[in-house]
């Protein structure tokens, strides 16, 4: 594989992961995400200071941009290497997004949304683990 095409994918992904959805799912309320609650452009910000709705809305995205990425980014017969670094570029994208700073959220739900795309059965066995592991951290 053309090593500059393998750099523009990683970019596209990383332009991808760099949308950010919980300033979009705020449109029209008032609300900056990132100087009410925590000041964090993510799901948990959005519930903090807003609707369960736009918090959900702000979460699809999140989740949506990392296998968006991967599955648009990526085909058949390349390197495997390509399609995780799509997935982690567009991470980073969410983590270090130029739209707000270079400040971004904590990349949870995009890097979810990635491994939904790369490792789907795994993932999914997983995913209970983290509300579990999240509640008991909690309480520690």
């Amino acid at each position: 594989m053309n090593p500059w095409i393998a750099v523009v994918k990683l970019l596209a992904g990383f332009a991808i992961g760099a949308i950010p959805f919980a300033v979009i799912s705020l449109w029209g309320t008032g609300i900056d995400v990132t100087k009410a609650g925590s000041r964090n452009p993510g799901f948990n910000n959005v519930l903090r200071v807003s609707s369960r709705w736009r918090a959900v809305i702000a979460l699809l995205g999140d989740l949506a941009k990392g296998g968006v990425a991967v599955a648009i980014l990526t085909s058949a017969g390349e390197p495997e290497w390509i399609a995780w670094g799509v997935g982690l570029a567009a991470v980073a994208g969410h983590c270090w997004t130029p739209f707000l700073g270079f400040n971004g959220g904590k990349g949870v739900a995009t890097m979810v949304g990635a491994l939904l795309y790369l490792e789907f059965t795994v993932t999914i066995i997983c995913l209970p683990l983290y509300p579990i592991l999240r509640a008991f951290g909690r309480r520690m």
